[in-house]
């Protein structure tokens, strides 16, 4: 047992090692972010702005709404800053133990992962929320007048764009399952209609039950799950035609 803890313990030494660089960039990060809340959060609520002018302040009922959403919106963006530092503490962490090609697939993993999600993001801020805002705030009038808190604006913001951007792995995922042989290549196609059904369920489960956000969420989706059958065709069909040759 001893001779076990023995050989563990260097591993768990450099684990020790990476996880408190970790937490050190995720609070320097945070804190840098905690600086600039104010021109984050006006960033953050100019889709809001650009959809309702008319809106003049967001308002906060309790006196830690304010401070807790400041708190909470510097957490995320410095989470999100430190994101690309955070990976390659892990990278670190884990290369020593690695072959040449599996060095290779975790390269391309993260850095597929990582475009994804922030494309998704992005959509998300510039498409998705603007169309949202829209249709939302089109329901004042003059019997009914918007009176938006900071806190749960800044939560349904952040909210959104995290959702679209863990959906948007859905092609990486479909590619990966079929060079991985687990899939083939013509399965995504076949059962397009029950993925379909499927999509509409996660968007509607990311969404929190917002029809207008489930459907814009859906309809990207998609796309991106034909994007996918594409691309297993094109980087999939190797793999499965040495698959099927080796087996033959």
């Amino acid at each position: 047992m001893i001779g076990i803890l023995d050989q563990f313990r260097p591993h768990h030494q450099e684990l020790r090692k990476r996880l408190i660089r970790s937490c050190l960039i995720l609070t320097l990060a945070s804190i840098i972010a905690y600086l600039f809340k104010d021109t984050i959060a006006s960033w953050c609520m100019r889709p809001l702005y650009e959809a309702y002018p008319q809106l003049g302040k967001l308002v906060y009922t309790k006196l830690t709404d304010a401070f807790l959403s400041y708190l909470k919106l510097s957490l995320l963006t410095g989470l999100a800053v430190s994101f690309p530092f955070l990976l390659y503490e892990l990278w670190l962490f884990i290369s020593p133990g690695l072959l040449d090609n599996e060095k290779r697939m975790v390269r391309t993993i993260t850095l597929w992962a990582t475009l994804l999600f922030a494309g998704g993001t992005l959509f998300a801020f510039f498409v998705a929320l603007p169309r949202m805002l829209h249709y939302f705030m089109s329901y004042t009038s003059t019997n009914l007048v918007p009176m938006l808190k900071i806190g749960m604006y800044l939560t349904f913001t952040i909210r959104m764009m995290l959702a679209f951007g863990i959906a948007f792995q859905i092609p990486f995922l479909m590619v990966m399952a079929i060079r991985a042989g687990l899939l083939q290549p013509d399965h995504f196609r076949t059962k397009r209609l029950p993925f379909y059904l499927a999509i509409v369920i996660l968007s509607f489960l990311l969404t929190t039950g917002e029809v207008t956000a489930t459907a814009l969420l859906s309809f990207p989706l998609f796309g991106l799950y034909e994007m996918g059958i594409l691309a297993g065709r094109v980087f999939g069909g190797k793999k499965q035609q040495h698959n099927s040759s080796s087996t033959a």
